[in-house]
């Protein structure tokens, strides 16, 4: 049966590698809807292959822009464009959508991934921030609606393969691995002067510049910590980080009785993200071979992370801890904070400090009950940042 497909971030680097798995399932998908920011050239490619029923983009002035691009292209055939996140909230919620992968940047798809979970549809995770900000909120509205929250992050997807070997209860610890970034081995005296372009060469992956930061700096272990609490239902003291710059096992589980199962692969994602896909079965995927081949992988090394040059992971246990608006706060102070870094108006050491100060500024305990309190805690979040940015470059 083929299923109705609607992609939040289409033309990012999760969703066009969706779209890749999509070509190889062929009959197994109808892309009913693709959802993107400002790069409308990948996303007119993207109709004219596709012919989705609605196509979203980020503001109402480049509705026209798309239109005048599709006429240049000659496509003809029927397409709604819509914009902002009304926009993504219809497309997300298409009577015709069946599974919707969330794979917006930032907090951008937030609004319409809770929608989709609350008209029940099933959805592939492929956004960090959507359960640091508002887990709670989410995986309220799936229980009640019995929507199905597949993780496509590797590490997640990793952790929910190696479930499929025991019970939730049976956790003892879930091992979230990382590669330690492009900065493991320098000295802490020289992350003053390390530059963005320098943070942005990734030894094993290829991703969007927020999230190949957020390596840098080990923020995204700590965003990863949030979202697994979550995702799984287990305490935070049972969620643990290990550094494994081969990126070889994408996380494990140790269970009580001492067992621990490990999800092993190539650095890909479309394994995690076919696996979201298909679940529960496991098909072949198509194109080049993505076996392990484990005599040319040779070792595997592990290390605990260092906190004191890395102080991101101990930031978001701590907001974690203090739970309500906190992750929230730690997801926005950390997003403009990694802006300002690209634009070369914040050091690399700083944006841990940045995000520090915005969260002893920020009230503790506030409770968050619905999405509006969601947004009101991320806009003052980021607006302290920016002043703390402005404040530091005076």
């Amino acid at each position: 049966m083929t299923q109705g497909l609607c992609i939040l971030g289409s033309t990012g680097s999760i969703g066009q590698n969706c779209l890749r798995v999509v070509d190889g399932l062929p009959g197994r998908f109808r892309v009913m809807a693709l959802s993107a920011g400002k790069n409308l050239e990948t996303l007119a490619a993207q109709v004219m292959k596709y012919r989705p029923a609605i196509a979203v983009v980020s503001q109402s002035p480049l509705e026209e822009s798309l239109r005048a691009r599709l006429r240049s292209l000659r496509y003809t055939k029927r397409l709604r464009i819509v914009s902002g996140v009304e926009g993504q909230v219809e497309a997300s919620t298409h009577p015709k959508v069946d599974f919707v992968v969330s794979a917006s940047h930032g907090t951008t798809g937030l609004v319409a991934t809770y929608g989709a979970i609350r008209a029940g549809k099933r959805v592939g995770l492929a956004n960090k921030e959507t359960l640091v900000v508002a887990g709670e909120l989410v995986m309220r509205a799936a229980a009640e609606q019995g929507s199905e929250v597949l993780p496509i992050d590797s590490e997640h997807s990793a952790v929910h393969q190696c479930l499929r070997s025991g019970q939730r209860g049976e956790i003892k610890r879930l091992i979230l691995t990382g590669s330690g970034g492009p900065f493991l081995k320098t000295p802490r005296k020289l992350f003053d002067s390390i530059t963005p372009e320098q943070a942005l060469k990734h030894p094993v992956w290829r991703m969007g510049g927020r999230v190949t930061i957020d390596s840098a700096t080990l923020m995204n272990k700590g965003l990863e910590i949030i979202e697994a609490r979550w995702l799984f239902g287990v305490a935070p003291a049972q969620i643990e980080v290990v550094i494994h710059p081969e990126s070889i096992i994408h996380s494990m589980i140790e269970f009580r009785d001492g067992s621990v199962m490990a999800q092993m692969s190539v650095p890909d994602m479309r394994i995690p993200i076919q696996y979201a896909l298909t679940y529960p079965e496991r098909l072949a995927v198509s194109g080049d071979s993505l076996g392990l081949d484990l005599i040319s992988a040779r070792r595997l090394n592990f290390q605990q992370p260092d906190t004191k040059r890395f102080p991101s992971l101990d930031l978001a246990r701590e907001a974690l801890r203090r739970g309500g608006i906190m992750p929230c706060v730690l997801n926005a102070a950390d997003e403009i904070a990694v802006e300002a870094f690209q634009n070369h108006r914040l050091r690399f050491s700083s944006i841990p400090r940045l995000i520090e100060e915005v969260m002893r500024q920020m009230p503790s305990r506030q409770a968050l009950n619905s999405l509006e309190d969601v947004m009101e805690a991320d806009r003052e979040a980021r607006r302290r940042a920016t002043e703390v940015i402005s404040a530091l470059a005076a």
